[in-house]
C-alpha cells in the first residue's frame, strides 16, 4: 500500500465520522479525526454540535498518551484561532502527535493556512488534499460561505413527468410517493434553514419542518413576505424551531405587531428597483451574515425561477412522478422565455429511483462549465 493510499483509507473513516455530524454542527462544519500509531487506531471523534468540544479532541481524549508521536487524520485544517472551543493546532502539539494529515485548508479567513503553519512550526510533519473532493462535498455549505460569504443554495421540486405541480384548483397532495417525501425530510434535516415564499404560506399552510425521528435540531423557517400577509395562525407558528419573515419597507405594522407577539424574527430587507419584491441578493448577504451554510428551498413557481434565473441557485433536486396531469395545471416554473437560448441549463449530477419515483440532482451550467 503507497503511502497515499494509507493515508486515504484513514482519512476515508475519518469523513464517515464527521458525517455522524451532518444534520447537527451548524453554523459549524462536520469535522471528523482519528488518531493512528503504528498501523492501528488508537483514538477517534467527530464534531457533533456548536460550542462543544471539536473531533482532534475528543479524538485525542480517547488516544491518551498513545497520540504521542501518531498521525492525526483530520477533514478539515485543524484551527488555529480561539473560539467558543480552544485552537485544536494548540491541542495536538501539547499531546506530541508526530503527523497530520487534513483532507482540505479551511478557507476560514480566521484559518487560512494558519493552522497547519503553525503544526509545522512546532515540527510536526503535515499534508493535505488526501480525499479532498469527499471532503467539500460534506462541507458544501461552509465552504461556499467562507469563499462566498452566502451559503449553498439547494432547491427541491416535485412535478409529474409533464411538468406539473398541482392541478390548476390547487390539488397537490400527493403528487409523489412516501418514499420521496421521506427523502425531502433528509434534505430539510441537514439544512441551517428551509426558505420559501408567501405564497405557498398561503396556499399550502405547511409546517416546513423536519418529522423524523430522534430529530435533535429543527432548521430556521424563512418566510420573503414583502408586505406581511403571513397569518399569525399559520401552522409555521404550531411548531418547534424560529420562525424567521423578511419584509419590505412598506409592510404593515400592525402585521408585524401580531407575528411578533407569536414569536416571528421579523428583518427588513430593501427591493428591487424593478420587480418591487425584496431583492435577492440582499437576501444572499443577509443570509451569509447569519452564519447559514446550507439553505433548502421549497417554494412556488415565481419564487423558484426568480433564484434559478439570477443564477443564486447551486443544485436542483426534483422529484418526478410517473403521472400525467395534462393540461389543466399548475406549472413547475412561473416565467416565460423568447428563444430556446435563454433556457436555464442544468447539469445532471445524480439521478435515482426513490420509491416509484425519480429524483434529478441537477447543477446550474456555468461558465467554466461551458469554457
Amino acid at each position: 500500500m503507497t503511502d497515499y493510499q494509507n493515508d486515504a483509507y484513514w482519512m476515508a473513516k475519518a469523513l464517515r465520522l464527521a458525517e455522524k455530524g451532518l444534520n447537527t454542527t451548524s453554523p459549524n462544519p462536520r469535522v471528523g479525526c482519528v488518531i493512528v500509531r503504528d498501523g492501528r487506531l488508537v483514538g477517534e471523534g467527530y464534531h457533533e454540535r456548536a460550542g462543544t468540544p471539536h473531533a482532534e479532541v475528543h479524538a485525542l481524549a480517547k488516544a491518551g498518551d498513545a497520540a504521542r508521536g501518531a498521525t492525526a487524520y483530520v477533514t478539515l485544517e485543524p484551527c488555529s484561532h480561539h473560539g467558543r472551543t480552544p485552537p485544536c493546532a494548540e491541542a495536538l502539539i501539547e499531546a506530541g502527535v508526530g503527523r497530520v494529515v487534513a483532507a482540505i485548508e479551511d478557507p476560514n479567513p480566521q484559518v487560512g493556512g494558519r493552522g497547519l503553519a503553525l503544526l509545522e512550526e512546532a515540527g510536526i510533519a503535515t499534508r493535505a488534499g488526501v480525499l479532498a473532493e469527499d471532503a467539500e462535498t460534506l462541507n458544501r455549505g461552509f465552504l461556499k460561505r467562507m469563499r462566498t460569504g452566502h451559503p449553498w443554495l439547494t432547491l427541491k421540486m416535485a412535478s409529474s413527468l409533464d411538468g406539473a405541480t398541482a392541478l390548476a384548483s390547487g390539488e397537490s397532495q400527493w403528487i409523489t410517493g412516501p418514499e420521496a417525501r421521506q427523502d425531502v425530510q433528509l434534505g430539510r434535516a441537514r439544512s441551517c434553514a428551509i426558505l420559501t415564499g408567501v405564497g405557498t404560506v398561503l396556499t399550502d399552510d405547511p409546517s416546513l419542518n423536519v418529522r423524523l425521528p430522534d430529530v435533535t435540531r429543527q432548521p430556521d423557517r424563512i418566510v420573503l413576505d414583502t408586505r406581511l400577509r403571513t397569518s399569525a395562525e399559520a401552522r409555521l407558528f404550531k411548531s418547534n424551531g424560529r420562525v424567521r419573515i423578511l419584509h419590505g419597507p412598506q409592510a404593515d405594522a400592525d402585521s408585524a405587531a401580531r407575528l411578533g407577539q407569536v414569536g416571528a424574527d421579523l428583518t427588513q430587507l430593501p427591493l428591487e428597483s424593478t420587480t418591487g419584491q425584496l431583492d435577492l441578493r440582499a437576501l444572499m448577504d443577509w443570509l451569509g451574515e447569519q452564519g447559514y451554510n446550507e439553505i433548502w428551498v421549497e417554494a412556488g413557481a415565481i419564487l423558484a425561477g426568480s433564484l434559478l434565473k439570477t443564477g443564486l441557485i447551486d443544485e436542483l433536486l426534483l422529484y418526478q412522478a410517473p403521472k400525467l396531469l395534462g393540461a389543466n395545471v399548475r406549472p413547475l416554473l412561473d416565467w416565460s422565455i423568447p428563444s430556446l437560448a435563454q433556457a436555464v441549463q442544468l447539469v445532471p449530477v445524480d439521478t435515482r429511483q426513490i420509491g416509484a419515483d425519480l429524483r434529478w440532482r441537477l447543477r446550474p451550467v456555468t461558465v467554466s462549465d461551458t469554457a
